[in-house]
C-alpha cells in the first residue's frame, strides 16, 4: 500500500478545540512550520473564549460549532470538511499543546503501509506513563484492539492520529460523535471496514494550558465507559462501504 495523497501534499491538520485560547496560536504556528505543505483547520467546539479569533489570526481555517459536541463531533466536522475541499489525508492534533508537531511526519510516513496510524505514547519513545486505574484501562483496551486489528496496539485512546484516503472517506460518512467515539468506536469502525490500523511511537508533552482530568475516581469511570463504548461499537451493524472505499 502506498498513499500517493501524502506525497502530493493533500493533507489537512485538524485541531478540535474547546476554550484553548492560551495554546491554540502556538500549536497552529508549530504545525504550519513543521508541515508547511499541509492546511490547518481548527474546529472550535463551542468555545466561549477567543479560540476562534486567535486560531484564524495564526493562519488556520476555522469551523465554529454553535454548541459543544465533543471531540467526536468536532472530528466528524473535520473529516467532512476534508472531503468537501479535496483533502485525502487528515491528521488529528490536540490544541492544548500536548502533541509534538515534529511527530506529525512520523504519522504521515506510517500511512505508506496503513489506513489509520495512531501516535502511541506507550510504544517505547519518551517517558509518558499512565497510572492507577487508567493504566489498567489502557492495557485492557490495548489487548482487545490488538486482537481485533491483528497487530500490537498499545494506545488506542490516543488523540494523535492520521487517516489516509480510505479512512477519510469512511469517517466523513460514519464518524461517531458519542463519548469516546473518536477513539474506541472509530477504531472498531475502521477495523470492521477492513482498514489497516497501525501505530508509531511518539513523545507526549505536558499540557501547554488547562488542567488534566485524571483522578482515581474519574479513571475508574473512564474504564467503565470505555468498556461500554467498545461493547456498543462491536454490536452495532457494520457500515456499508462503496467501491471507492476499497480502492
Amino acid at each position: 500500500m502506498r498513499n500517493t495523497a501524502v506525497e502530493a501534499g493533500r493533507i489537512l491538520i485538524v485541531l478540535p478545540a474547546l476554550n484553548e485560547q492560551d495554546s491554540v496560536s502556538t500549536v497552529v504556528n508549530q504545525v504550519r512550520e513543521t508541515v508547511p505543505d499541509a492546511a490547518v483547520l481548527v474546529v472550535d467546539d463551542g468555545s466561549v473564549d477567543r479560540t476562534a479569533q486567535l486560531a484564524r489570526a495564526a493562519g488556520a481555517e476555522v469551523a465554529r460549532l454553535a454548541v459543544n459536541l465533543g471531540v467526536g463531533g468536532a472530528m466528524r466536522t473535520g473529516f467532512r470538511y476534508a472531503v468537501a475541499h479535496g483533502y485525502d489525508v487528515v491528521v488529528q492534533v490536540d490544541a492544548d499543546g500536548q502533541h509534538d508537531a515534529d511527530e506529525v511526519r512520523a504519522l504521515l510516513d506510517g500511512l505508506a503501509e496503513a489506513d489509520v496510524v495512531i501516535g502511541s505514547r506507550f510504544a517505547g519513545k519518551g517517558n509518558y506513563k499512565a497510572r492507577g486505574p487508567r493504566r489498567y484501562a489502557m492495557w485492557v483496551l490495548g489487548f482487545v484492539f490488538s486482537r481485533l486489528a491483528r497487530t500490537r496496539l498499545s494506545d488506542v485512546t490516543s488523540g494523535f492520529k492520521a487517516a489516509g484516503p480510505r479512512a477519510v472517506r469512511l469517517f466523513a460518512r460514519y464518524y461517531p460523535a458519542e463519548y469516546l467515539g473518536d477513539t474506541v468506536e472509530s477504531l472498531v469502525l475502521a477495523i470492521r471496514a477492513g482498514l489497516v490500523v497501525r501505530e508509531v511511537p511518539v513523545v507526549m508533552r505536558e499540557r501547554a494550558s488547562g488542567k488534566p482530568s485524571q483522578s482515581p475516581i474519574r479513571a475508574a469511570i473512564y474504564l467503565g465507559r470505555a468498556g461500554l463504548a467498545l461493547l456498543l461499537a462491536l454490536v452495532r451493524r457494520r457500515p456499508a462501504t462503496d467501491s471507492s472505499d476499497s480502492a
